[in-house]
């Protein structure tokens, strides 16, 4: 079992109830693995956090930003939001090294990873607030992402990624991207999509995803990261 006493010191929270955080880490998977543990998983402190935090991040974008329109304030707020922005985030305070995960999950990377790391932040977020109130844990959300805004605007990342991967090659190349299913595999009900990006006859980048859209969203994050845009 990992030493959840330390982890909690390198979060820089004390927690009077050290409980909450395992359960905050704490995969549900892990309890169909472990019938012997008397633990509870993290699900239920997830969808608390996920409330927290989004008061939180709101009330810091309303103020940092007076003058800016309800819809960039919804977008920067996504953009801090996200599962890949928690999952940095998440990784960053060494959560991968804490969490209780069967076999199978542990194994997962990329996208599922990233929304296995997600939940755990929210769920130490709810975590935070059970144990120690809504100021406590808005400064942990102040500590951990509100300095992420700059970059978020520097980097238009509060754009989803064909937006802005359009928009740089109209800047740039002075064309329009356009977008190719390469392949479709697997059951209607699980199917996984190959797509495309290309700037003229060329290829740039290829992305997957469970529907065209999220494939598209792919290709278009790989070609931003390709071209170094």
């Amino acid at each position: 079992m990992p030493d959840f006493k330390a982890f909690a010191k390198q979060l820089g929270v004390q927690f009077k109830n050290l409980d909450l955080l395992t359960e905050a880490l704490t995969h549900r998977s892990y309890l169909n693995e472990h019938r012997d543990y008397t633990g509870s998983h993290n699900e239920r402190l997830e969808f608390l956090g996920d409330a927290v935090l989004e008061l939180a991040v709101t009330d810091f974008l309303f103020k940092k930003f007076p003058a800016k329109p309800e819809g960039d304030l919804t977008s920067y707020r996504a953009a801090l939001v996200n599962t890949v922005s928690l999952a940095e985030s998440a990784q960053t305070l060494g959560v991968n090294d804490y969490l209780l995960l069967s076999k199978g999950e542990a194994k997962d990377t990329g996208r599922a990873r990233d929304v296995i790391l997600a939940d755990a932040f929210e769920a130490i977020v709810g975590a935070v607030f059970l144990d120690s109130g809504y100021e406590n844990a808005e400064a942990f959300i102040a500590k951990v992402l509100y300095g992420k805004i700059d970059e978020v605007i520097s980097k238009r990342s509060y754009q989803d990624a064909k937006s802005r991967f359009q928009e740089s090659a109209q800047e740039k190349d002075g064309t329009t991207p356009r977008y190719e299913t390469i392949s479709e595999e697997g059951p209607d009900h699980a199917k996984l999509f190959t797509v495309g990006v290309f700037i003229g006859t060329e290829e740039i980048a290829r992305g997957e995803g469970q529907s065209k859209q999220e494939a598209e969203q792919s290709a278009a994050e790989a070609g931003l990261k390709k071209k170094q845009w």
